[in-house]
């Protein structure tokens, strides 16, 4: 990590401000110490100033009190003919210097005392006594009373509202001023909004909005700012340095012990800020852990960047770590308040606030942690919000930053299968944040961080679109979708993935190392010659990386290894096909399109269709549809030029345009859709048998997910699907979804049984592209 200079050099005291008198110095102090200490400094400074001076005591920024003690004689001053320069002053508290930088530790927790950052009287004068450097007086930007007086009467932007006086609005100004100026000493990785009651809440819009709400509500105005306010204090962060530096030294506590290391580009990350200096920055990252969060603060932190606010599950706010989380940058949000209009009022005033003042918002686009290892559909809600901040004008615009967070392997993989298997998932709780920390003990190989390219709003939805139309209301929904394919086109390809791909494409009998080099060559191979992107060197297979790979796969459960006389066996048992699919699950993106083709070519052997290119591509299109709540597809026109690039890397001669498409099978080899598409198509077997059952007789959706649960457990029992990881209730939703889109959870009996034999054909059209041969599709012409 590297420090400022301004957090290791010892300062002298600062100038004089530049600029003309008379002086209000404004004197933001919690002790006799700091007041003492600011006089001097005062004295000291301005001895060869020879416009006047006067010095006004501000309420203390720390340990503060009300707005209504301001002292009145300020108001009487800054009413005066003149026009003074104001000047706010306080006394900084640094850390101890530890390893070249100023921080706090997780042991000063346990300290008398607390953050060393704001120590109380006594303290305040050992410190004085002993550690001189660690004592800083900070001078805020100036202001004139004029300036002050035009911005406190404005009724444009966040100005005060009415009944604030320009006394309590010159306070506030002061802290705000003094903030910017500590934050030049402490560094950016501790820049949070501190004064957000008295900045936000009482601000004009936010006042104004209270007072709509009380008369659409038919409620007094005290009312509902009491209503408002505990909202408000519901939702906000409040990032504190003391609690930015102990959850992150705990967190590279936690890194240390879990993982090899955190892998990312700081020049990406830091060109990235460059965007946000113009207009604010909004991250979107997949959700793979509960670590995420942790581990991306972690990243900003050690590259002197200012924390994300974070949005997060109110489910999270929890006695001890929801205090902490707040305090490090997360505000939390409820998942349902659709009715409630100033819950509504207030998250949205408080995302205006952040995008206005620039701070950078997250939040994960999929909503909630992956189950199965790919992305998930993404969410709307909180980017509808900042697109509406963006339209009213509140910024000029905002830049979305697609985020790929991927592990090697993760603790929470075996909770993920068992949530899959029917089990209610876990309630969030300080037991279960403690199992969770206990899981981290294990060692899960390296985490990896990659940043998609950045998308402006504005190139996607201007500001006058009418968004009501029909072409408009699917404007954001683009703009997501694109968001979740960058994310995807980044996400790195690690020795974990690739290898259970290959071992779930061969079945379940174990493998040699050297059998699974020969596996994995193949799929090496389809990597390098389409340049995706990898964690490792995908040139070379070596027998030592295989091995490790394997021994890390045992070491968590996901594979089982048997010493027999001559060989070591490695091989993926029935059980365990749901924590391997989660980590071929999250490659699986970059072969469904080669996957589809093979499909929609198996189709037309087995139906004695026409294989002519346009038939293929036709085909393929329909299977885009099928399963087209399971994975992100470009536009049909795209999609369609991605096919018939696939049948070319595989076609025998030049293309003819009507006539059937040869295809080199070997080159095809291993076949892509039995180990890509088969455990989604089983899984929407289950669904359709389920569905099948219920007769003519209109079902919901819970009803057909139970119902599923227990046909697909007797289908595998009945070794009707083969494949373990399709009886998942993650991969039932997403089947219900397909049926409900199609107007089968009231359809009739014929309806579903039309639907049952669609996924049918599927299903068989894959089991006879595991066996493809040449002859298959050559010998169609014969047929």
């Amino acid at each position: 990590m590297t420090t400022t200079a301004g957090e290791t050099e010892e300062q002298s005291a600062p100038a004089w401000p530049d600029g003309r008198g008379p002086f209000v110095v404004l004197v933001d102090a919690s002790s006799r110490l700091e007041r003492q200490l600011i006089e001097e400094w005062v004295a000291t400074a301005s001895a060869d100033v020879d416009d006047p001076i006067a010095v006004f005591n501000i309420p203390p920024s720390r340990r503060r009190r009300p707005f209504a003690t301001v002292d009145p004689s300020i108001d009487e001053r800054l009413h005066e003919e003149d026009n003074p320069l104001l000047i706010p002053v306080r006394v900084a508290w640094l850390a101890p210097e530890r390893d070249g930088m100023r921080r706090v530790t997780v042991r000063d927790a346990f300290r008398f005392g607390g953050d060393p950052r704001d120590p109380n009287a006594i303290q305040q004068r050992t410190i004085h006594a002993r550690h001189k450097d660690r004592v800083r007086i900070v001078v805020g930007e100036p202001a004139t009373r004029s300036d002050l007086q035009e911005r406190w009467r404005s009724s444009e932007g966040r100005g005060p509202a009415d009944g604030t006086t320009f006394g309590e609005f010159v306070a506030l100004k002061a802290w705000l001023a003094l903030e910017r100026a500590e934050r030049h000493i402490r560094g950016q990785r501790y820049k949070a909004p501190k004064f957000l009651v008295e900045d936000l809440f009482w601000s004009r819009p936010f006042q104004h909005g209270v007072t709509d709400l009380a008369a659409a509500e038919g409620r007094s105005e005290k009312r509902m700012q009491r209503r408002t306010l505990r909202y408000l204090k519901e939702i906000a962060a409040l990032p504190t340095p003391y609690v930015i530096d102990m959850v992150n030294h705990a967190t590279q506590i936690l890194i240390g012990q879990a993982h090899q290391s955190v892998d990312y580009s700081a020049d990406e990350l830091h060109a990235v800020f460059e965007l946000g200096e113009k207009d604010p920055l909004v991250f979107l990252p997949s959700h793979k852990s509960n670590f995420d969060h942790l581990v991306f603060q972690h990243v900003l932190f050690e590259n002197e960047l200012p924390p994300n606010h974070t949005a997060g599950g109110i489910n999270m706010n929890f006695f001890l770590i929801g205090p902490l989380l707040r305090r490090s940058g997360i505000f939390f949000i409820r998942r349902e308040f659709k009715d409630n209009e100033p819950y509504k009022f207030v998250l949205r005033q408080y995302l205006d606030y952040l995008l206005e003042k620039r701070f950078a918002l997250e939040w994960y686009i999929e909503g909630g942690r992956s189950r199965t290892g790919k992305l998930r559909e993404p969410r709307m809600g909180l980017l509808a919000y900042v697109v509406d901040s963006y339209r009213r004008g509140i910024v000029d615009d905002v830049i979305l930053v697609p985020v790929s967070m991927n592990y090697d392997q993760i603790a929470d993989v075996g909770s993920y299968a068992d949530e899959q298997r029917g089990a209610a998932k876990e309630r969030e709780s300080l037991a279960w944040a403690i199992k969770f920390i206990t899981g981290l003990r294990r060692r899960h190989g390296s985490i990896h961080i990659r940043f998609g390219e950045p998308l402006p709003i504005s190139t996607r939805i201007g500001k006058d679109d009418d968004l009501s139309s029909e072409e408009g209301k699917l404007a954001l929904p683009k703009v997501a979708f694109e968001v979740s394919t960058r994310i995807n086109d980044v996400t790195p390809i690690t020795s974990t993935s690739v290898v259970t791909m290959a071992l779930l494409s061969s079945g379940d009998r174990g493998f040699t190392v050297d059998e699974t080099i020969d596996i994995l060559e193949p799929y090496l191979t389809f990597i390098a010659d389409r340049d995706l992107p990898t964690t490792f060197d995908h040139r070379v297979a070596s027998r030592a990386a295989v091995e490790e790979a394997l021994e890390a796969l045992r070491e968590n459960g996901v594979v089982t290894r048997t010493d027999g006389l001559t060989e070591t066996i490695y091989a993926i048992g029935p059980e365990q096909h749901l924590e391997a699919a989660y980590y071929r699950n999250t490659i699986i993106h970059f072969f469904v399109n080669v996957a589809i083709t093979e499909l929609a070519m198996a189709l037309g052997v087995i139906d004695d269709l026409p294989l002519d290119e346009e038939s293929i591509v036709q085909r393929a299109v329909d299977l885009r549809d099928l399963f087209k709540f399971e994975f992100f597809f470009s536009p049909t026109k795209e999609f369609e030029d991605e096919i018939r690039e696939e049948i070319d890397r595989y076609r025998i001669g030049d293309a003819v345009p009507g006539t059937p498409v040869e295809v080199d099978i070997d080159a095809m080899t291993p076949a892509k859709s039995p180990v890509v598409l088969r455990p989604f198509l089983e899984a929407y077997y289950v669904v359709a048998s389920a569905l099948e059952t219920f007769g003519s007789a209109t079902v919901t959706e819970s009803e057909l997910a139970d119902a599923s649960l227990a046909m697909g457990r007797q289908l595998f029992a009945q070794g009707t699907i083969r494949n373990s990881e399709a009886v998942s209730t993650t991969l039932f939703s997403s089947g219900i979804e397909l049926a409900d889109n199609r107007d089968l959870l009231d359809g009739s009996h014929s309806q579903r049984a039309d639907f049952h034999a669609e996924i049918e054909a599927a299903l068989m059209a894959v089991s006879r592209v595991a066996d493809l041969r040449e002859d298959d599709i050559r010998g169609n012409e014969s047929t």
